[in-house]
């Protein structure tokens, strides 16, 4: 018969798992799992972030045919789908863009990309188009005004 010693060597010479080192690698992969299980709804928690509330801008103005109204945020252009709020802050490195009336375009002072009235990009560094914002007119039976959700 053999026995066992404790440092876990059968009297033959083989060496075996004795129950006590298998309960202990159980106790710490329980506590390695535990610790996960608790963790990992504390980093997501950590890591989340709300998404913003849009900042809502009344412009108590109506635009003209083919008119914009620019304001510090964004450009409100008057198209045929209807308006549409265009964000001035170029998306290469933040820059404030000025719309060109001749050009029909907005353009970046800084590195001279250039945007269509819908925020598509045209040329220049920037790699994205600008963001739009959505648009709801005022007025009952005449457009009085817009109001814009900035994000």
């Amino acid at each position: 018969m053999l026995m066992g010693t404790p440092t876990g060597k059968k009297t033959d010479g083989s060496t075996a798992l004795d129950r006590r080192a298998f309960l202990a690698v159980l106790k710490g992969a329980g506590k390695f799992v535990i610790f996960f299980v608790l963790l990992w709804p504390f980093a997501r928690f950590i890591n989340f972030n709300p998404p913003k509330k849009p900042k809502l801008v009344t412009v108590n103005r109506a635009l003209k045919e083919d008119g914009f109204i620019i304001e510090a945020d964004f450009i409100l252009f008057d198209t045929d789908a209807g308006p549409v709020a265009v964000s001035r802050t170029c998306t290469h490195l933040g820059c404030i863009l000025n719309y060109h009336e001749l050009e029909k375009m907005l353009i970046c002072p800084c590195h001279a990309s250039r945007f269509s009235k819908q925020g598509k990009r045209l040329a220049g560094p920037a790699q994205l188009d600008l963001p739009t914002f959505r648009v709801e007119k005022t007025g009952a039976d005449e457009v009085t005004g817009y109001i814009v959700a900035v994000i």
